[in-house]
């Protein structure tokens, strides 16, 4: 898959992630220890149709995105130091911010499971499903849930619409995922999220601090974003509360992240036109394929 050399990550940080933070030989034997070609095949729902915004851009200068090997092996090598103060504490921020003891969680665009992996660590009776446009990013997560012993369903879908049930889910979780779509399509996955959670369940998003991007410019040029300016340009707190969110706060994570949260609410918190609205998705359920 063809790298573009113009950008400030190829042209300045790559060679010293290249040659100085990551082990090139333990990435080569994490490639060789995978099946990749009957676990991607496996993974994979044949019916499925890519979105534009996924397939004709560039993420993290690679041609392609993430729908290919290397982007999946060489993910979490990057990824640990590119979210200071470190992958783990930032991460631990979502997981601080959720308030309730949920049974059901669906992690959107899980990618290799980083964030998956901690929700079912931190609530290990729930059953945890793990949702991503891209079947290597789950072989990859697959891999660590295996290795860790861990039992969660990973699932090759879209988040705007994932074919769940109406009311499926206490908890739904989207990590450095909102940055990465046009705020168009993650206004979708927010209405797509209220649909999906049952009265009182939560929504949380971990993502780049919107006004720390305004104010930084230059953080957006680093890695080849297509779509990061849009998203420092507007607010996850409006595009929740336009989902019908309630209790709707974000919070810094070490100023350079933010977590926003949101609650759907009880029924009898429900104006009468949001009520009537969900009464109508009640009587036109969608049904989780397979």
């Amino acid at each position: 898959m063809a790298v573009r050399k113009d950008t400030i990550f190829e042209r300045f940080l790559a060679p010293i992630f290249k040659n100085f933070l990551i082990n090139q030989d333990e990435m080569r034997r994490l490639y060789e220890s995978i099946d990749w070609k009957s676990a991607v095949a496996r993974l994979s729902n044949p019916t499925l149709t890519y979105p534009s915004y996924y397939t004709d851009q560039n993420f993290h200068s690679i041609e392609g995105g993430y729908l290919n090997v290397s982007a999946a092996v060489s993910y979490d090598p990057i990824t640990q130091y590119a979210l200071p103060p470190g992958e783990a504490i930032v991460r631990q921020g979502l997981i601080d911010a959720i308030q309730t003891q949920p049974r059901r969680i669906l992690d959107l665009g899980c990618g290799t499971g980083s964030t998956t992996l901690r929700l079912k660590r931190a609530f290990p009776q729930s059953e945890v499903i793990g949702l991503d446009l891209s079947p290597y990013m789950l072989t990859m997560a697959e891999h660590k849930a295996k290795k860790e012993g861990l039992k969660i369903q990973w699932r090759h879908g879209n988040a705007e619409q994932t074919g769940f049930p109406d009311r499926s889910f206490d908890l739904i979780t989207a990590s450095l995922l909102f940055h990465e779509t046009p705020p168009a399509v993650s206004r979708r996955i927010l209405r797509e999220c209220y649909r999906l959670l049952t009265a009182g369940g939560e929504v949380v998003v971990l993502d780049g601090s919107q006004k720390m991007l305004r104010q930084t410019e230059w953080l957006t040029q680093i890695f080849e974003e297509p779509y990061i300016t849009a998203y420092a340009a507007e607010s996850v707190d409006a595009w929740m509360g336009a989902a019908r969110f309630g209790a709707v706060r974000t919070q810094d994570v070490w100023l350079i992240q933010q977590v926003s949260r949101g609650v759907k609410p009880l029924a009898h918190q429900l104006t009468e036109t949001e009520l009537f609205a969900d009464l109508e998705a009640i009587d036109s359920p969608q049904w989780a394929a397979g």
